[in-house]
């Protein structure tokens, strides 16, 4: 294990991923606990509770011991909880696609995307329903040196038009449990720098993802698609992946900044459902390492 104050970590495997043992999230946490924290988080990527009883003020509560909250755009959020959304899945809903069942980083068509995720499982179902990070900053240092020095010059144009455009993945309401609305707002573009620096390590992040990544700034997205589907495939090779069993009452916080992350839909006629809350965040930079 390694040793952090106030509470003990377990890796989970090669890539990332740490449960955390001795905190209660229910429970207010002392500003060292936070810190401390902070730090696995940064170095894991992902951060795992298990074994939690949480109302939803707790929940957010214990999620904003890392930051203000911030709220999702395009999905109703849940009554009385304007920054928490509910992830539904009934088992009698057939559904094209899950909820989050593309491989994406939360909400990087934002100017400033969110710090972190926060997701707590209310129901489970028995077998299936696992999530699948990805490290991003090992998918970064496995490029080639003259590869990471061309995307270190490069823009990439997010836009949730893929997902919440009126032509797009939830426009026909399949997701019905979800209340998501298609938006003409969604059809924006917003630049992100394709190489991102971890504000608290320093190290470099391959900042792309299948969903909101579009194209290459001043290029086409056909002119982009060959680069960016390779670093996408690239990104999703299994020695960066960090994949994780929900129970109920298990809580995971993940590193935005670093993460993509995709749900396993392989769970028909089962009921899943999970509560999020998302942690604002800043706009992402690149800073040149000597």
């Amino acid at each position: 294990m390694d040793r952090y104050r106030g509470f003990e970590v377990k890796l989970i495997c090669g890539a990332g991923g740490a449960e955390i043992e001795g905190i209660d999230a229910s429970c207010p946490l002392a500003p060292e606990v936070v810190a401390e924290l902070r730090r696995a988080l940064a170095e894991h990527c992902v951060i795992f509770l298990r074994d939690q009883d949480l109302t939803p003020e707790q929940q957010k509560a214990f999620a904003g011991h890392f930051g203000p909250l911030a709220q999702t755009p395009f999905i109703k959020p849940l009554d009385g909880h304007p920054e928490m959304m509910r992830i539904v899945r009934e088992p009698q809903e057939a559904k094209k696609l899950n909820f989050g069942g593309r491989w994406h980083t939360d909400m990087t068509f934002s100017p400033e995307p969110v710090m972190g995720t926060c997701l707590y499982a209310r129901e489970s179902p028995a077998v299936g329903g696992d999530t699948i990070w990805t490290n991003q900053m090992l998918a970064f240092e496995a490029l080639s040196p003259a590869l990471q020095r061309l995307l270190e010059k490069q823009v990439v144009m997010h836009s949730a038009r893929r997902s919440y455009g009126p032509q797009g993945t939830y426009a026909d309401d399949d997701l019905k449990s979800m209340r998501i609305q298609a938006s003409e707002s969604a059809l924006k573009e917003q630049p992100h720098p394709c190489i991102r620096t971890h504000p608290e390590t320093g190290r470099s992040i391959l900042y792309v993802n299948w969903v909101y990544a579009i194209r290459f700034q001043d290029m086409t997205e056909e002119e982009s698609a060959p680069l960016l589907d390779f670093l996408n495939r690239h990104s999703q090779r299994p020695e960066f992946q960090i994949r994780f069993r929900w129970r109920q009452g298990s809580l995971a916080l993940w590193d935005n900044r670093s993460t993509q992350h995709i749900a396993v839909n392989d769970y028909p006629g089962h009921r899943r459902v999970m509560d999020r809350v998302t942690i604002a965040g800043d706009k992402p930079y690149y800073k040149e390492t000597p």
